[in-house]
């Protein structure tokens, strides 16, 4: 039996979701804008929605964009990993936001990196519910 979160083909991979009362559309407004992409990308970050485009941020930390799904996804390389973002529709109006981080390279990484994404999803709920 494999270990949480090893699989064959990303290696180690996290996965932070939350159900936020708010329209998916405004979560998607928020988490592509920059205030968003700051808090889960890195201060600076500014993407060019299209795939193959690359990004670095204000930290140095650069990638490229591998996927971009307006409304729905975006899928970015994040050093030696990928990040994926999306934001689906919930019961109520409400919207779902996932954070996705493979091709870590071990179970230590994994834990941490799970850690960072459920403080930014405390960050992203707080922004969200802040008064604009």
């Amino acid at each position: 039996m494999a270990a949480t979160g090893l699989t064959r083909s990303v290696g180690w991979e996290i996965g932070v979701s939350r159900t936020l009362d708010r329209p998916p559309s405004a979560v998607w407004e928020f988490i592509s804008g920059p205030r968003g992409l700051a808090l889960w990308l890195g201060a600076g970050a500014r993407l060019t929605p299209e795939r193959g485009a690359p990004y670095t941020t204000d930290a140095g930390i650069g990638g490229e964009v591998r996927g971009y799904r307006p409304g729905a996804r975006i899928r970015v390389t994040y050093g030696d990993t990928t990040v994926q973002v999306t934001v689906s529709a919930a019961a109520g109006g409400r919207a779902v936001l996932r954070f996705h981080q493979e091709r870590m390279a071990s179970a230590g990484e994994r834990e941490r990196r799970g850690e960072h994404w459920r403080r930014v999803m405390d960050r992203v709920a707080e922004a969200l519910d802040a008064p604009a």
